[in-house]
């Protein structure tokens, strides 16, 4: 088989990984407009309130799913090596984590909901209101874990359509839920008809109450598809700690924790800065945020291929594949991150409309939403090169990279404009932006050296 063929029989199985978790991105996505929109019809106070806490929620979720990293590796490089019963048992080890994980989060963020809303800089007058809509949205930990680590288990194992589809029915029950506890009862119009609807005129609560239900719901589903799973069910396996398992899982899974640890602590402290600049540059922020996360779609529906296929490749022990596949994969992501740039330099301020009516907020993210877009190919790059790193359980560098960015770029850049010199949230953006154009270039540059590459020393 010549190159040209095997490039042509990568592209199906990419496309079958990754438009699964791409429909699931998209959908996410989508909620989190239809949420921001929702919310945002309650004013600029309302955003505010949900918005200045959601880089804590980022802090959460991705140290959770970076236990998941770590059975990605295991289980993918053992389905590859066809080891099914190692995979199996890995599976088993994945449930103990969400227990562990779930519980301490839920402890830990449930009881500092007070304190998070100060240490954020959140304007006093919301501040009671943000902590209220905090403990809700993190009173269901447990499910929230399981619906991290599962997930990634699952999409290891080649699986990518079970998460996708438990992923509709969570964003469709938390629009729904949405719908009916936001705002008060009230008459709408649909086909000429006039439909009297119930309301619970809760407001931001409301919206704290919807996403907790989804959550606990989305949880219980996918552990029954794990256990009930043929390839990789935990069914009668132990839930002991098993050191032959827990040991390589968590020599992957511990940088990426700290990574994403320290790169989202990182976003959390960038964006107390931003909150500092007051509610038009927070709303701004929330919402240029939410529109741009739609156009990383692509770069994360391919990154859970990239991540899946490396370790395949590596545990059947296929130099190949390995080699084909990074060339096949940064061209389609190059090609989509163009188009998905193209298309957010182009719609920007009619993007930024839909969840704002503040001439303000749509001016100011308009201008730093045309700013990323720019930056949107090579970013797209180092998604993809991190998660061929992650199938290859090589985390540590990209930890490395991770927190020389977001430390000696964002944050200290965004220090130094916004404390120093009195810049506003352009100036922060574009420090954003060199942090981007760092991590293009470290990741290339180590791509290039094939140091991650274990089969390269064989």
């Amino acid at each position: 088989m010549n190159q040209k063929q095997r490039y042509q029989a990568l592209l199906p199985v990419i496309f079958a990984l990754a438009w699964p978790t791409m429909l699931e991105e998209a959908m996410q996505t989508a909620v989190q407009y239809i949420d921001t929109a929702m919310v945002g019809r309650l004013g600029t106070q309302a955003t505010a309130a949900v918005g200045s806490t959601a880089t804590v929620n980022w802090l959460v979720g991705t140290t959770i799913y970076a236990f998941g990293v770590g059975f990605l590796a295991f289980i993918s490089q053992s389905i590859g090596a066809g080891e099914t019963q190692r995979a199996k048992k890995a599976a088993a080890q994945s449930v103990l984590a969400v227990l562990v994980t779930g519980l301490f989060f839920t402890v830990l963020t449930v009881g500092l909901s007070r304190k998070v809303p100060v240490w954020m800089h959140v304007d006093p007058q919301i501040r009671d209101l943000t902590a209220s809509y905090f403990a809700i949205l993190y009173a269901p930990m447990l499910p929230r874990a399981a619906s991290a680590i599962f997930g990634t288990v699952l999409r290891a194992a080649g699986d990518t359509r079970t998460p996708m589809r438990i992923g509709l029915g969570v964003n469709a029950m938390n629009v729904a839920l949405n719908f009916l506890l936001i705002y008060p009862s009230r008459t709408i119009r649909l086909f000429g008809l006039s439909l009297p609807v119930w309301g619970a005129d809760l407001g931001v609560i409301g919206a704290a109450i919807a996403s907790a239900a989804a959550f606990i719901f989305g949880g219980v589903a996918i552990t029954v598809a794990l256990y009930r799973h043929k390839t990789i069910s935990p069914k009668g396996f132990s839930l002991r700690p098993d050191p032959t398992v827990l040991r390589p899982c968590l020599k992957v899974a511990l940088p990426n924790m700290l990574q994403r640890f320290t790169t989202s602590l990182g976003f959390v402290v960038f964006a107390s800065m931003i909150n500092a600049l007051g509610e038009t540059a927070t709303a701004a922020h929330t919402i240029a945020n939410t529109v741009e996360s739609a156009f990383y779609i692509p770069g994360f529906g391919m990154q859970s291929a990239a991540a899946t296929l490396t370790g395949n490749a590596i545990g059947a022990g296929d130099r190949q594949r390995l080699k084909d596949l990074p060339r096949v994969l940064i061209v389609l992501e190059v090609s989509m991150m163009l188009l998905s740039g193209g298309l957010l330099f182009a719609f920007a301020p009619s993007m930024m409309g839909l969840f704002s009516r503040d001439p303000a907020v749509i001016g100011l993210g308009s201008r730093v939403l045309r700013m990323v877009a720019l930056s949107e190919p090579v970013y797209g790059v180092s998604i993809i090169l991190e998660g061929m790193l992650q199938g290859a359980g090589e985390t540590l560098r990209p930890f490395a990279f991770n927190t020389a960015g977001m430390w000696g770029v964002r944050i200290f850049g965004t220090f130094l404009c916004t404390r120093v010199l009195g810049l506003g949230l352009v100036a922060a953006w574009g420090c954003m932006i060199g942090h981007n154009l760092l991590l293009f270039t470290m990741f290339l540059c180590f791509y290039l050296s094939g140091r991650w590459n274990p089969l390269r020393a064989r």
